[in-house]
């Protein structure tokens, strides 16, 4: 039975309000941020999306050190996360009044070399269906098709390092969306090895229980779907969605309802720092979920100058577990967006989660990583391995596009400055059949 109506004592019912980019002014002088830093921000929110709420920024951002607070790198774009070229061009443009026409050619060009698209999501992601295209699928692994519902291309707020980035800034070209569920039961119908369904976005949760029901009831008459998961940044950016907001009573009963059916309802939670796991309203949120039969698995990436640290992951993951959510993926932070900014070098990311992994208790330990998302897979970096001819790294692939990889091993030489598979060099006794996956 769900926990109806249960919050945290003497707590008044808040209301969703965005704020984007227009809202910088208010936001900087509200909270007393330099002028340097407020401009900064102004500059770099024409190239990355910028949104946030007011839970975010009096709950979870340290306005005393805000140039180094973690929560706030990441959610507010700022100087050093594009190249220096392209901040000096936009910051020179914009200094001398450009016409609008001018910078907007600008922002194009350089969000075309941020990699809007990585890992092939377009060239080798997309479903063919009865001849057609379905732009708002994505079918990459046998078992697992994600979807896309055009209603849930947005989020309560948005990270600086997000991998979709390119779903908000407005340009239909590059989203991927399915305006309802039609196609995707189609596919579902004909493609019965898929027994998993994730729901993404954007974040699905920003739509309310009616949309959100209308793309979840569909998924209950396919018999070969046992998960569904929904994609969610919620939880830790506007965890009132499950507590106070109008229709979260109707939000748990329609997990309730997936679950009677006989399907498992997976929350993929994503919480990037150990500070959104610690106020009242998300304890009692990831309760209220929970009571209604859903899992809640928890996944972020590590992203420089926000969770580099190890004692960073293992305050997170025994947050998590003490919340009652399982610690699932540690990522690799995707070749995409302001990726010079946040990415960590492998040989430092496998360090950080095996110093952080080592002092979890036994039941925190179902957190796998650090794993790149990479075109043919998930590339575990299991470990670093001495021998007679040098070092390497231990590599294994824990999902792939051909599930004759899954699981097995592989070895790359170590490089204290790649972070990410096309900076390896694979290790010459490295099957072929794995070789021409990594290096097609």
């Amino acid at each position: 039975m769900t926990l109806l109506l249960d919050q945290p004592a003497g707590t008044a019912t808040p209301r969703f309000r965005a704020f984007g980019p227009r809202q910088i002014d208010d936001i900087a002088q509200r909270y007393g941020l330099d002028p340097s830093l407020r401009d900064g921000i102004s500059l770099l929110a024409k190239v990355l999306p910028f949104r946030t709420n007011q839970y975010v920024l009096d709950e979870l951002i340290d306005w005393s050190r805000p140039e180094t607070d973690p929560m706030f790198r990441l959610i507010f774009p700022q100087r050093g996360m594009l190249a220096a070229e392209d901040e000096r061009t936009l910051a020179t443009l914009v200094r001398t009044g450009a016409a609008a026409p001018e910078i907007a050619a600008v922002v194009h060009r350089i969000r075309a070399g941020l990699n809007p698209h990585p890992s092939g999501q377009r060239e080798y992601n997309v479903p063919v269906h009865r001849g057609e295209r379905l732009p708002g699928l994505q079918h990459k692994y046998r078992e697992t098709v994600l979807y896309f519902p055009t209603q849930g291309q947005s989020c309560h707020s948005y990270c600086t390092y997000c991998f979709r980035w390119a779903q908000f800034v407005g340009d239909p070209a590059l989203r991927f969306a399915a305006p309802d569920p039609h196609q995707l039961v189609d596919y579902l119908r004909a493609h019965r090895e898929v027994s998993d369904v994730l729901v993404t976005g954007g974040d699905p949760m920003v739509m309310s229980t009616e949309r959100l029901r209308g793309h979840l009831e569909p998924l209950l008459d396919v018999d070969t779907v046992d998960t569904i998961r929904i994609g969610t940044k919620s939880l830790a950016y506007w965890p009132h969605r499950y507590v106070t907001d109008p229709d979260a009573d109707e939000l748990l009963r329609l997990f309730e309802r997936v679950v009677a059916a006989g399907k498992q309802v997976a929350v993929m939670a994503h919480f990037t720092h150990p500070r959104e796991l610690r106020t009242p309203v998300v304890d009692t949120a990831l309760r209220r979920i929970r009571a209604t039969g859903a899992v809640v698995y928890c996944q972020a990436p590590m992203v420089a100058h926000v969770n580099d640290q190890a004692d960073t992951w293992t305050q997170l993951w025994r947050a998590e577990l003490a919340a009652g959510a399982v610690p699932y993926y540690m990522f690799v932070e995707r070749d995409t967006g302001p990726y010079d900014y946040f990415k960590v070098p492998l040989a430092r990311a496998v360090e950080i989660f095996h110093a952080a992994y080592r002092v979890l208790p036994g039941l925190a330990r179902t957190v796998r990583g650090p794993v790149m998302s990479t075109t043919p897979g998930k590339v575990i970096v299991d470990g670093v391995e001495s021998r007679a001819d040098g070092r390497y790294f231990v590599l294994r692939m824990v999902q792939a596009r051909n599930p004759a990889l899954v699981g097995r091993p592989f070895r790359a030489y170590y490089d204290t400055s790649a972070a990410w598979l096309s900076e390896l060099e694979l290790a010459p006794e490295v099957p072929q059949d794995i070789r021409q996956a990594v290096r097609p």
